[in-house]
């Protein structure tokens, strides 16, 4: 029972996440997908699961990096993962990163930062999937909207 309720909470989570217009970008034999939404989002019972503040005026950021294969399916894997968030007027905001890990599939980065009405950030994640030395460097702008 318990197994089924940490699935379908995945599952919610996933297409919350999913359903907030998901981003990706290749780095040779890796794909990183990637999304920044509005925390208020998310449902109450995953808020609760993960640890996630619930507020229109918190972003959460989410990243989930996947090893690309010719004969397989990709598999997620594990990674160094940090973040920052500069707005418009240059004031930059360090994201914790923390690691979730769901079964045998699903590994994915999250954090959280607050936010204001119409603040757009130019995020800036550094990500070393495990095993290779060299860090990608992910590149992308948010709009937030609070009201």
């Amino acid at each position: 029972m318990k197994t089924l309720l940490k699935t379908l909470t995945l599952l919610t989570f996933m297409l919350s996440v999913s359903a907030a217009a998901q981003q990706a970008q290749n780095f040779g034999d890796y794909t990183v997908h990637y999304n920044a939404l509005n925390s208020s989002l998310i449902s109450p019972e995953v808020s609760k699961v993960y640890g996630i503040q619930r507020s229109d005026s918190r972003a959460l950021i989410n990243i989930s990096v996947l090893k690309n294969s010719e004969n397989q399916l990709p598999t997620a894997v594990k990674a160094t993962v940090t973040a920052s968030a500069r707005n418009l007027t240059g004031q930059t905001r360090k994201i914790e990163m923390r690691e979730v890990i769901e079964g045998d599939d699903a590994i994915y980065y999250i954090g959280e930062l607050s936010v204001r009405n119409m603040e757009n950030f130019d995020f800036s994640v550094m990500i070393t999937p495990e095993g290779q030395s060299k860090p990608f460097n992910l590149k992308f702008r948010q709009q937030f909207y609070t009201e």
